[in-house]
């Protein structure tokens, strides 16, 4: 089971097999919750989120016509049903050098063989820069986010939003811009390029 394809899995568990579905949960589920957690602050609410993510794609499995990826299909989903989230609590969460989307940021991974100071300090940067990504408007903080972050290409990206990839891109340039004048404001402008960089660059490549 692990070696079929998503779409394999999918018409099995559209059939009626329940471990095909579980097989594509086990597949996701570490990037689904990435994502919730990046989307909703609290993880509490973020584990909710992706946990009724998967229980929604399951009862619209049916329905699945198979036009998209599954994946982008889920991603759908799960944004939707964050942002929703996110948006009811309507609070801003600072976040503290202990969160483990810190420990995962591209920020703090690049100082894991450093002294305990230099990654004392990576971490905070990684904070604030999470912490601004968490400020901007909904639509530049769930792009930036996927394309950034999370490197899923500016096309799968598009497909996720339902928009177009010149969108996409223009969202992607404008979170950077709104990002390096907050991280100026804070004495850390330079932080924004270890985020997106390369890192952007292949993403949209892709």
């Amino acid at each position: 089971m692990p070696g079929e394809t998503d779409r394999e899995l999918v018409d099995r568990a559209r059939a009626g097999d329940g471990s095909a579905f579980a097989e594509l949960v086990r597949r996701y589920s570490p990037r689904v919750r990435r994502l919730t957690r990046h989307l909703v602050r609290g993880h509490a609410d973020a584990d909710d989120v992706a946990q009724e993510a998967f229980v929604r794609a399951h009862q619209a499995l049916p329905r699945f016509d198979g036009r998209s990826e599954f994946f982008t299909w889920l991603y759908r989903i799960v944004v939707n049903l964050s942002l929703n989230r996110a948006r009811s609590l309507a609070v801003r969460r600072s976040v503290n050098i202990d969160d483990p989307m810190v420990e995962g940021s591209l920020i703090a991974k690049d100082a894991r063989s450093a002294d305990p100071a230099t990654q004392l300090e990576h971490r905070r940067l990684a904070a604030a820069l999470l912490e601004e990504i968490s400020r901007l408007p909904e639509s530049l903080q769930a792009t930036v986010t996927l394309v950034c972050v999370d490197a899923v290409p500016q096309e799968k990206a598009a497909e996720i939003f339902g928009c177009s990839v010149g969108t996409v891109a223009w969202r992607v340039h404008e979170a950077r811009k709104r990002l390096r004048e907050a991280l100026r404001a804070r004495g850390l402008e330079e932080v924004v390029d270890r985020l997106g960089g390369d890192r952007a660059k292949r993403a949209g490549e892709r």
